[in-house]
């Protein structure tokens, strides 16, 4: 396994450098393709207006649109310019969530960036949280500031559900590639140490029949803790520069309400992020 085409989302309103340097790594690291996507629709105002007026405006707000993607455009083709003929642009007056969950088909590993808790404008920018939900890949997340994509050390976040299972596949060409892999469960409820230490234990065996040498851990930590601090902690004590996790373990609307891992992992942390669901 390994992934033949990289796909990266860039935003009309935010910094794209990170998620371009990192997804033109990665292309690089596995001899891939890199397909640049992007899409934005003019908002329409809050106030009211009609005829000619109205027709003005709206053609005014899609010129700007298609300016500012023709702008993004032009930032990935700077970026890809030594690709080789193996960078392609896709673009379209859409909203952008729905266009690039469309054209992620072709992607083996989606690339994107994190973003903050507050309100996302669904006219600008796919939220990596409707696109790990939806796409069917593997989502990338690179955070602002991250400048490559360090695989010296990862952290698999281990959960025993579908969506863990699904991640740990989703990178397996990366922990391939990683200096160190540790996989952890954090402690939850009332279940005992040792069954924790058996499940992290079968994927860490699980790894090595894919060549790839993993050490199996269960934090000694208070059940108190939020896990999402205690996974911060964590890839911290190990150095990782990426974390592994399955998304949305519990109900979604769950994890939008009380916060949870999924929901940390997309909007807080300052390190990269496999997720699957």
């Amino acid at each position: 396994m390994t992934y033949a085409t990289v796909m990266v989302s860039l935003a009309l309103d935010q910094s794209n450098e990170a998620r371009l340097q990192v997804a033109g790594e990665l292309a690089e690291r596995f001899e891939a393709a890199i397909v640049g996507v992007a899409a934005g629709q003019f908002a329409p105002p809050l106030y009211f207006t009609d005829g000619a007026e109205a027709q003005s405006l709206i053609d005014q707000g899609e010129a700007s649109v298609k300016r500012r993607l023709a702008g993004l455009e032009a930032q990935f083709r700077a970026a890809t310019r030594n690709r080789d003929g193996q960078a392609q642009w896709r673009s379209a007056m859409d909203f952008p969530a729905r266009f690039v969950l469309a054209q992620a088909r072709c992607a083996d590993v989606v690339v994107t960036g994190g973003r903050s808790p507050a309100f996302s404008d669904a006219f600008a920018l796919a939220s990596p949280k409707d696109l790990v939900m939806q796409a069917g890949r593997p989502l990338l997340i690179v955070p602002d500031g991250v400048t490559w994509l360090d695989l010296r050390s990862v952290l698999v976040a281990w959960k025993d559900t579908p969506e863990a299972r699904r991640a740990v596949v989703d990178a397996l060409p990366m922990l391939r590639k990683a200096g160190e892999v540790t996989v952890v469960e954090i402690p939850e409820g009332d279940e005992t140490r040792a069954a924790m230490m058996a499940r992290v234990t079968d994927v860490a065996a699980w790894l090595a029949r894919h060549g790839i040498t993993a050490t199996a851990r269960v934090p000694d930590v208070g059940r108190n803790q939020a896990a999402a601090e205690q996974l911060e902690k964590l890839a911290g004590d190990v150095g990782a520069g990426l974390i592994v996790a399955g998304a949305y373990g519990h109900s979604r609307f769950r994890e939008l309400i009380l916060g949870g891992v999924t929901q940390y992992l997309v909007t807080q942390t300052a390190r990269c992020v496999l997720l699957s669901h």
